[in-house]
């Protein structure tokens, strides 16, 4: 049986790494706030970007997308923009984050999602995102989870989700775990936090995509996947982490989750091969529990991991936010392909 650690990780990553000859670097960001204030709709603003970096040090620009959606505290959305297809995107009004709007999002933009395009990542990140993202509050007032129940206190629905039973949704919150009262609700007050440095590494520029500077509350939900050729298979990095702003303000930031993922595939079949999943910082000490059964993935084929990863790893066997960057890796076959097609060009 396995046995949950003493502590919740605390570990950050540091600056990504420098870039790969020859490789294909995605990085997305979705930037939350709250300009009317807590308890008031939110407001994400994502940003995501592929980037080929040449053996000579070359860069290709393939893809620089942006989205802004306005969502209610019941996570469903008010207004929404996207660098295309913005008439189809608004049918997405009106509906909550969830499985539900990820499916809508590949009936309404199907080129976006059969191309696993930048635009379709953060569109298909707000359900994940939104969930997590007033968790800001809290490095910023000490009677955060108050003062959002007395802004939702006319609102049934939004009152009843702000305390609604974890237990069993993931194996941080699996039956038994510290991380539970013992009414099912999560154990808000005791969850660990670490500050972690800037993602950009200060030896490369170009690592990231320009970066939003957050002013006041805050959250930021960041990815990096950096896919390569090696031996004729397909090597992949990837980086998630899910940060506030701090009212000490500078530079650093405050996060409660972070993974780092290495895995390799076929480069013909994108079956999986192999990964290891390195879990940074995470909120409970039962979360890491779920970072060894990503191996359940092997030999899938990266293409059906959005759908696939949640049939191998449902409930206490995956983690929310694992899971999050698993379903992720279907887009790496495309960035596979675009690497291949922007080397052959050179």
């Amino acid at each position: 049986m396995d046995l949950p650690a003493t502590k919740a990780p605390s570990n950050p990553y540091g600056p990504s790494p420098l870039r790969r000859p020859d490789s294909i670097r995605r990085t997305t960001t979705l930037d939350t706030d709250w300009p009317e204030g807590i308890g008031k709709p939110m407001r994400m603003r994502g940003r995501g970007r592929d980037l080929v970096t040449l053996a000579s040090g070359e860069t290709r620009l393939l893809g620089d997308d942006t989205t802004e959606i306005i969502a209610n505290p019941l996570r469903e959305i008010m207004t929404i923009k996207t660098i295309r297809g913005s008439e189809a995107a608004q049918s997405m009004v009106g509906h909550r984050g969830g499985g539900h709007l990820r499916s809508l999002i590949a009936q309404l933009l199907p080129a976006e999602h059969e191309n696993t395009s930048p635009m379709h990542l953060l569109l298909d990140d707000f359900s994940g995102a939104s969930l997590v993202a007033g968790w800001a509050w809290s490095r910023w007032h000490g009677d955060w989870i108050q003062r959002i129940r007395e802004e939702f206190e006319s609102n049934p629905e939004a009152r009843a989700a702000q305390v609604r039973k974890m237990e069993g949704i993931c194996t941080g919150f699996a039956p038994g775990s510290t991380a539970l009262n013992p009414d099912g609700t999560s154990v808000q007050s005791s969850q660990s936090a670490t500050i972690v440095p800037p993602l950009p590494n200060p030896e490369d520029d170009l690592s990231w995509h320009p970066l939003n500077q957050q002013e006041g509350v805050g959250m930021r939900r960041a990815r990096r996947t950096d896919v390569w050729f090696e031996s004729g298979k397909i090597g992949i990095d990837v980086g998630f982490q899910d940060s506030s702003t701090s009212p000490d303000g500078g530079v650093n930031r405050v996060a409660i989750h972070e993974y780092q993922l290495s895995a390799v595939a076929d480069a013909e079949t994108f079956q999986l091969i192999s990964i290891e999943v390195d879990p940074r910082v995470l909120p409970y000490r039962e979360c890491p529990g779920a970072s060894p059964r990503a191996k359940y993935m092997e030999g899938v084929d990266l293409r059906g991991f959005r759908l696939d990863v949640l049939d191998k790893l449902p409930g206490a066997l995956g983690c929310t936010h694992l899971n999050d960057v698993l379903r992720s890796m279907a887009d790496i076959p495309n960035l596979a392909k675009d690497l291949r097609a922007t080397l052959a060009k050179g």
